[in-house]
This record gives C-alpha cells, structure tokens and sequence, in this order.
C-alpha cells in the first residue's frame, strides 16, 4: 500500500494522526499481522513502512509520544515507540511502557528505539531478564539483541553475563521468550570469531540439558552460528553463504 502521508502535509495534532494511520490501513494486513501473533485488538492494519514515514515526518516528541501511547491503539503505539525522545525517560517510565505491552513487535521497537538508548540499559537487562511476564523477559533478550547488533564495544564481563542469563532460560518454554532468546545468542554469534565460539558453547549446553525450551534455543541458534565466518572489512561476522563472504572467498582463492 502506498504511503498516503508526507513531510509536506504531515499531521500534528493526536486526532489527524490516527486519521492517517486508518488512511493507510487494510484488512488484509490486520490478517496478515494477525496470523504473525499480534493481537487483533485495537489493531488497525497499518504497514509499519508507512508508521516509518510517519514517525520520520513527526520528529521526537516526548509529549506527542504519550499522548499516542494513551490511545491504545497498537500503531498509534508503535508510532510513539519511534517519537519518544531516545534517552530522555526514567526507568519508572520505562517500567510502565513496557507493562503495558501485549505483542512481540511492540516489545521490539521499543527495545530498539526508546530501551537501547538508555544509559545504564544493562540494569534494564538484568531486571527484566527473570520476569514473569512474557514480553518484560523478552524485553532483556530483544534488548541484547538490539545491542549486540550496535553496539562496537561490549566488554567481556557484560557478554559474558548475558551468556549466563541466556543460559538461565532453558526451561521457558513460551514462544515470544525462546525466540527472543534465540535471537541474542545468535546476535552475540555475530560479534567476532571468539564470541561466535562461546555462543556454540552455549548452544550446546542448552541442547544437552534436555528440556524442551533449552533443545530449541540450542538448536535455533547453532543452524545460523555453525554458518558464521569472518569477512575482512566487515565488523561483524556474516554467513558463509552471502555475497560478501563468497567474494572473499574467490578473492583469496584467486590469489
């Protein structure tokens, strides 16, 4: 569906954004979403390109972010996740954001827009990385992903912790958790020859402590990790099967 939004003509007020949202929304995307795992209610059907474009004509704005976060519609949210100011709210505020979230693609951005900016995000990691609630422990593990991703210095000690939290959830069996989990393995896979050896390490654990959750994370992560080769010129460790990894490849062999 083509964006129906531009800087030009970009709404400003609560009441023409959720004009311009339902513009740009069909049921044939709500199905689709729907059928992804994301709630029917209050969801709308908007392509989240459009919410982009959208975002991007609206700058950050804390005060337009709540006010879009009040209206409980999942794209108005998923709007705000991308208008609050990166780096500008309290973790009692984080807290609540996240309390309130009832999808994995919420949880998502969040992690990568509002959560990834804080400056002490690690604590954010270790609090969440135990809860009960389903998304509040993805949180931890999107988050880890999100930062392994980004991030050009992790230190050891935090990797190494974010191993062991990894390791802690062997016998969480629900989906949106062990993906998530999956997930921050293979990210920090990515990291460098030495890392992608650890989270092997860890993959293989999980496989061999037998429980369900712990035999599919392992497995999950070891497919993509196993593939993981070093590229010169690149930051971080790509498959073997790509592009980059297979004109290094023919480059060295012409050699």
């Amino acid at each position: 569906m083509q964006d129906r939004t531009s800087a030009a003509d970009s709404p400003r007020d609560v009441p023409s954004i959720l004009d311009a949202l339902g513009a740009n929304a069909s049921q044939k995307h709500k199905a689709n979403v729907v059928r992804m795992g994301i709630p029917e209610q209050n969801s709308l059907g908007v392509p989240m390109p459009v919410i982009r474009s959208l975002a991007k004509s609206l700058g950050r704005s804390n005060n337009l972010a709540w006010e879009l976060w009040a209206v409980q519609i999942h794209e108005a949210r998923l709007l705000a996740a991308l208008v609050f100011e990166p780096g500008t709210l309290n973790h009692a505020q984080l807290n609540s954001l996240l309390g309130e979230v009832a999808s994995w693609d919420l949880c998502d951005h969040l992690c990568a827009s509002v959560f990834a900016a804080d400056p002490e995000y690690p604590q954010l990691i270790e609090q969440w990385a135990d809860a009960e609630q389903t998304y509040v422990k993805r949180a931890a593990f999107a988050l880890i992903a999100t930062q392994a991703t980004h991030q050009r210095s992790l230190g050891q000690q935090l990797i190494g912790q974010w191993f062991g939290l990894i390791e802690r959830c062997d016998r969480d069996d629900r989906a949106h958790v062990k993906k998530a989990v999956s997930w921050a393995l293979r990210e920090l896979g990515h990291i460098d020859i030495p890392t992608r050896d650890r989270a092997l390490a860890v993959a293989k654990g999980l496989i061999e402590t037998g429980s369900n959750a712990g035999r599919w994370i392992g497995r999950d992560a070891s497919k993509e990790l196993a593939d993981l080769v070093f590229v010169p010129g690149r930051r971080r460790l790509v498959s073997s099967h790509s592009k980059a990894a297979q004109a290094a490849a023919a480059t060295a062999f012409g050699k």
